[in-house]
């Protein structure tokens, strides 16, 4: 869901149809699940949840306690449930993991969804 929200908001800020890079994306080697599934969710602003970021950020906290206890480093991990509790901290815990993107967005001054093409 990282990489899918970095692509989408790339796409937004560097002036790209996020709609077209979003479907020339999904059929290709990057195509993934995620992109192809709720990536069209993200382009709409469609962040009702299939799984609630809440519960995503309790799951990571529990992954990453056991990392710990395991002495493993997994900065990804890390990485995913900082994002995701900075996601909460906006006030967006009972929306889908998708709503990552606004996240994102907001820490490059972005709103989401973009605006349509004309």
């Amino acid at each position: 869901m990282v990489a899918v929200s970095e692509a989408l908001v790339y796409a937004y800020r560097v002036g790209l149809d996020v709609e077209q890079v979003l479907t020339s994306v999904a059929s290709g080697a990057a195509g993934s699940w995620a992109l192809s599934n709720l990536g069209p969710r993200i382009v709409a602003g469609d962040f009702a949840p299939g799984f609630f970021v809440d519960h995503l950020v309790k799951d990571l906290g529990i992954a990453l306690a056991e990392a710990e206890r395991s002495r493993l480093a997994l900065p990804g991990l890390a990485l995913a449930h900082q994002l995701y509790v900075a996601l909460q901290a906006q006030g967006h815990g009972r929306d889908g993991t998708q709503a990552l993107v606004q996240a994102l967005a907001s820490l490059s001054g972005l709103s989401w969804p973009p605006p349509s093409p004309s």
